[in-house]
């Protein structure tokens, strides 16, 4: 049930991806690269929301900030379904990523509430295997949506997804917040948490770079579409390459999980780390030498490298950032959540702005944020030791 409320996240973003050319001419974009807000802008939303959801979740319980982004959720559906121009589209993927921010946000922390350390990194890798197994099958829907109707009816899919999701989230999962570990809402509060979250150098240096690692992989999200079926001319066989990217993560997540237990998070994210980066590099320096067009294969191998190893560090460094935040489990999940998707917007967005016909911007984008979360990391962890 949580991976499924994790996936409408991914099923929001990636089933919009063969459709966001489509999309923009009907709405009027400018430019081609303006149709990436629709990935992009879903992403500030979440940002936003989960500032909201964390520390309401710890007052209320969880279950009653989950409905209210649901509602939101729902909400911003119809905005889309019905939009006309590109600012209303716009307006509801920001009311989307607003509701998203509940699933994401409070579904740490009702993990949190139950269990710690290896254990809660194993299953958040789990969830996560099924969070990407979506995104690889979510734009062969979409694609096979546009075969038979209109983008529209991607948005009716979505909001039809989320009012089965809520209706067996409501009447399966009791509410793991029991009333006398509930804190009163308050502003005070708020700043405390956010205070010992930023203060704390274990959870801020993780944030950070989880914020980094999604900055690239949110370049390229938002550049995949262009690469793929312009850049490449894969036309509709799109979904299938971006599937078996997806897969890579997924299969990653799902390694992780049976490995955390063993070799530790700190182990393998750092392994992990210094591999990709050290590929990045490398193959960054390759791009750079084929004028930032490399044969399709090498692309597909770098990515698979890459998203692999993103797939090993995401529910480790996720687990890593709110191990000392259990006593403000909700609070933790909203401030660790809401820096790293502020990090990963402005970066994303730049990445993907700046495409211009060839891979460069992406794969620098990878090389850049490896190189920073390998230095993070490292100050992160030498302070620890000492």
């Amino acid at each position: 049930m949580m991976a499924l409320m994790q996936s409408l996240v991914a099923l929001s973003i990636d089933a919009m991806l063969p459709a966001l050319t489509e999309i923009g001419q009907d709405l009027g974009a400018k430019k081609v690269n303006d149709s990436q807000l629709i990935v992009t802008i879903l992403f500030l939303g979440l940002a936003f929301g989960q500032g909201i959801y964390g520390p309401l979740s710890d007052t209320t319980g969880r279950k009653p900030a989950i409905y209210l982004g649901f509602s939101l959720f729902l909400t911003g559906c119809l905005c889309s379904l019905f939009s006309t121009d590109l600012i209303v589209m716009l307006s509801g993927r920001f009311l989307q990523g607003l509701g998203l921010a509940a699933p994401r946000c409070v579904i740490v922390a009702i993990v949190r509430d139950q269990y710690e350390g290896p254990a809660m990194a194993r299953v958040l890798s789990f969830v996560m295997t099924i969070f990407i197994f979506v995104p690889a099958i979510a734009p062969a829907l979409g694609q096979g949506i546009l075969f038979v109707a209109h983008w529209r009816a991607i948005f009716a899919a979505l909001l039809s997804c989320g009012i089965l999701t809520l209706i067996w989230f409501a009447s399966r999962l009791p509410e793991t917040l029991t009333v006398d570990r509930r804190i009163p809402f308050t502003f005070t509060r708020i700043k405390q948490g956010i205070l010992e979250v930023c203060s704390h150098r274990v959870s801020l240096g993780y944030t950070i770079s989880l914020g980094l690692i999604s900055s690239a992989f949110l370049g390229y999200l938002s550049s995949a579409q262009l690469i793929f079926q312009k850049q490449y001319q894969l036309g509709t066989m799109f979904p299938l390459y971006f599937a078996i990217l997806a897969l890579c993560i997924g299969s990653a997540s799902f390694l992780n999980g049976r490995l955390v237990m063993r070799f530790g998070m700190q182990n393998l994210s750092r392994w992990s780390k210094r591999f990709s980066t050290t590929i990045s590099l490398i193959f960054f320096l390759y791009v750079i030498s084929m004028a930032g067009h490399p044969p399709l294969w090498s692309l597909m191998l770098y990515m698979m490298i890459i998203l692999f190893c993103f797939g090993i560090m995401y529910g480790n460094l996720n687990a890593m950032a709110m191990e000392p935040l259990g006593h403000i489990a909700g609070m933790g999940a909203a401030v660790t959540g809401a820096i790293s998707t502020l990090i990963s917007v402005p970066c994303g967005i730049l990445i993907g702005h700046s495409y211009n016909g060839t891979v460069i911007p992406v794969i620098s984008g990878f090389a850049i944020s490896g190189v920073l979360i390998v230095c993070v990391m490292h100050w992160v962890e030498s302070t620890t030791h000492s």
